[in-house]
């Protein structure tokens, strides 16, 4: 069975259509719980993101700050497992039929088998991964059962990436290209800063690949803000500390589901 990268890019390039950019969100899986983890990626997609990123729990995540690494945390001491990713991936797509990925550190894709976590992703409707420590050199063998199986394969770009190894990173990308914001981990910021409109520029001039940027968006004027000058906007630590910070599951649902609401209005330019 073949992925969705098809409707990753036909989704971006909606949002373009229609003057805008689109809404990524991020949740990982198996928070609170494997049921209430899949309830919460409904939510915010029934909100309003056009897509969402479902994330592999890791117990040593490089680039997520303190908020996601204490739902990592929740969701591994629950026992959440690889199968429990992908029925999320599954039961997202096929309740919403928007694209859902998987963000993912590369141990846990390497211990499962590339072939078989590839396959599996793509037979549960998957549209591709966020890799965030695959080197692109090293990622050869990743990149031919992608493809093999329709899924894209979306790099991660920072401020300090030169522009010659943004051109080495996009040539070898699908789906579109993530560009942290700034240097550090995930988290809430007060600004995004300016350094995030300079990298998607210097992005922009390597690659056709729309350019989204997370790290740091929260709230509907900064999601505004970035949209004027990325093709999407990625939103994670904000939907979690809602979740965290609700008294009970329904509390949550709801909590996510209006944030996404709030987003969405943003990435259209509504005040």
């Amino acid at each position: 069975m073949s992925g969705n990268i098809r409707l990753l890019s036909d989704t971006l390039a909606a949002a373009k259509a229609e003057g805008r950019s689109a809404l990524i969100a991020y949740l990982p899986a198996g928070f609170p719980t494997v049921d209430g983890g899949i309830a919460a990626v409904k939510a915010v997609l029934e909100g309003g993101a056009d897509i969402v990123e479902v994330g592999l729990p890791h117990s040593d995540p490089v680039l997520d700050g303190p908020v996601i690494q204490t739902a990592d945390d929740i969701a591994l001491r629950g026992g959440v497992r690889i199968a429990d990713v992908l029925r999320t991936v599954r039961e997202a797509h096929e309740a919403t039929g928007k694209p859902v990925l998987v963000m993912t550190y590369w141990n846990p894709i390497d211990r499962y088998g590339v072939e078989r976590f590839t396959a599996e992703l793509a037979e549960a409707g998957g549209a591709g991964c966020i890799l965030p420590d695959l080197p692109v050199q090293e990622s050869a063998l990743w990149r031919e059962h992608a493809e093999k199986h329709g899924l894209a394969t979306v790099f991660v770009v920072a401020p300090s990436s030169r522009d010659e190894r943004l051109a080495e990173i996009t040539a070898v990308g699908s789906g579109f290209v993530y560009a942290a914001s700034l240097m550090g981990v995930t988290g809430t910021r007060e600004s995004v800063g300016t350094q995030a409109q300079d990298l998607v520029r210097r992005t922009r001039a390597t690659t056709d690949l729309p350019v989204c940027v997370g790290l740091g968006v929260s709230h509907r004027a900064q999601a505004a803000e970035v949209a004027g000058f990325a093709d999407g906007v990625i939103v994670g630590s904000a939907f979690v500390k809602r979740m965290l910070d609700a008294g009970d599951e329904a509390a949550a649902l709801e909590a996510v589901r209006e944030l996404a609401g709030e987003l969405a209005e943003g990435v259209r330019g509504i005040a």
